[in-house]
């Protein structure tokens, strides 16, 4: 009797798989998060979970895209100063501020040279994240790998971070930016512990690369951007809702 009743009773969430559903049919690149955001805007009072849970059983996750090129890799060797890997993926914190990753992405776009050809070119996101709530609490976009933007998204991240009681550590591969002495410096100067994932072993920072992945299905892959302007507005827009809705 009790698994016929089971059976037999309605399905809570009925009209809320129905919304999603429709959601998903208006937008095919939209991911649970951004299904989440869109039924926050239409005034449903919903837990982010139980959003992820109904799109896995309804099966729409977003899967149409190809990795069509190797990922990025900032490795040029040993360039400057290692650090111990603190965290050894001890990702988890309730204190916010205290552990801090960071890492960087490209995004290909098209353009016009001055032979009227088309050609293939780079943007780069240097994006760091509070691991405590896993809020972008900064970023910097370039056209080329940029020291003078990942110090600028650096500085800002210190500063949004000092209100942290306890000794923050501040996370990353081992990229050439990373070593660099500015980058070194500006942490020893502020009482900031580095750490740097093992060489080649990307799931020392698996937090910001399944950010990386998020982002990318839910904004860029299957959609063609054909300027500079185009793809950073899209980025900057991403941040914007997605540091909202986190």
């Amino acid at each position: 009797m009790y698994w016929q009743k089971l059976f037999d009773r309605a399905n809570p969430n009925e009209d809320l798989e129905q919304r999603i559903l429709e959601i998903r049919k208006e937008n095919k690149d939209f991911g649970y998060r951004r299904i989440y955001g869109e039924l926050r805007k239409q005034g449903f009072i919903v837990n982010k979970k139980r959003v992820q849970r109904i799109v896995q059983k309804l099966g729409i996750q977003v899967t149409s895209f190809t990795r069509k090129s190797r990922k990025y890799s900032s490795y040029k060797g040993k360039v400057g100063k290692v650090a111990p890997n603190r965290f050894h993926r001890r990702f988890e914190t309730h204190i916010p501020h205290q552990k801090i990753t960071t890492d960087t992405t490209e995004f290909k776009y098209y353009d016009i040279d001055d032979k009227g050809r088309m050609i293939i070119k780079k943007l780069y996101l240097y994006p760091f994240m509070d691991m405590c709530n896993r809020e972008i609490i900064s970023y910097g976009i370039s056209q080329r790998p940029s020291a003078e933007n990942i110090m600028n998204a650096l500085n800002e991240a210190i500063k949004i971070t000092s209100d942290c009681k306890y000794r923050r550590t501040f996370h990353s591969d081992q990229g050439w930016a990373y070593q660099m002495k500015a980058y070194s410096y500006k942490l020893k100067e502020n009482k900031i512990f580095q750490s740097m994932s093992r060489k080649g072993n990307c799931h020392d920072n698996s937090i910001m690369e399944n950010f990386f992945g998020i982002m990318k299905q839910e904004m860029y892959y299957g959609v063609v951007y054909y300027s500079y302007e185009q793809l950073k507005e899209t980025i900057d827009n991403y941040m914007r809702y997605y540091m909202r809705n986190n």
